[in-house]
């Protein structure tokens, strides 16, 4: 009697966790992240080895703004599985945004690391599409005195193409519209729209006629294009 008590005990412990993270799943989606949150902690207490949650936190934390809050959750997950590409490709997110936040100096010094994590999802997933976006977006931002490269940035933009091709077209447009060559982007946007056919294809086109081209009507039209072919 006593040992069917206990078992009863720990299923019924077990079935609350899991309704918590259930909860905690539909929050989440509905963007309620404070609620998500706490539903989550409790579910962890519960089981406090389940990865899924403690990657849900982490990604609470990103999208509450919260970098260094984020990011032992995410250490977490590298120290129970350093093999997995998608949580040094996390960690490595958190630590850019923190990066972007912090003064010149500092972020700078994180650099080596943040680019180390981003590299280390790559080489863990060789097809790995966001690490590769984020170096890109690193060696164009950093001046060149910091180790900025437009021939770095091309490097990966190649290898989206390969692996990607909107992707690939994207990220040759998005570094011509960084270095204001707009014909040349608007070539690649193009590239990527007959390829794609996607909305944000179609709003990258857009934007750049509005922002950086001068051509709003432009940009109008494209968009009534895009909206006229996706008619339900």
């Amino acid at each position: 009697m006593k040992y069917l008590t206990a078992a009863l005990l720990f299923l019924s412990l077990q079935m609350g966790a899991q309704t918590d993270f259930a909860k905690a799943e539909i929050c989440f989606q509905k963007k309620q992240y404070t609620e998500a949150q706490s539903l989550f902690e409790k579910s962890l207490d519960q089981f406090p080895a389940d990865l899924k949650t403690v990657e849900y936190l982490g990604d609470i934390q990103c999208h509450m703004g919260r970098w260094q809050a984020a990011l032992p959750y995410y250490q977490k997950l590298k120290k129970q599985k350093p093999f997995e590409a998608e949580y040094h490709y996390k960690y490595g997110g958190a630590l850019a945004m923190l990066a972007k936040e912090s003064n010149a100096l500092k972020a700078l010094s994180m650099m080596g690391e943040i680019k180390s994590e981003f590299g280390s999802a790559i080489q863990l997933n060789p097809s790995h599409i966001g690490a590769r976006w984020a170096l890109l977006e690193i060696y164009l931002q950093l001046p060149m005195i910091a180790g900025g490269s437009e021939k770095k940035a091309n490097q990966y933009a190649n290898e989206l193409l390969k692996i990607s091709t909107v992707d690939g077209y994207l990220a040759r447009g998005h570094i011509d519209e960084y270095y204001k060559r707009y014909t040349a982007a608007e070539k690649q946007y193009k590239k990527a729209i007959a390829v794609g056919q996607s909305a944000t294809t179609y709003q990258k086109l857009a934007d750049l006629y509005k922002n950086k081209m001068d051509q709003p009507e432009k940009a109008k039209a494209l968009m009534a294009r895009y909206n006229e072919k996706n008619k339900t």
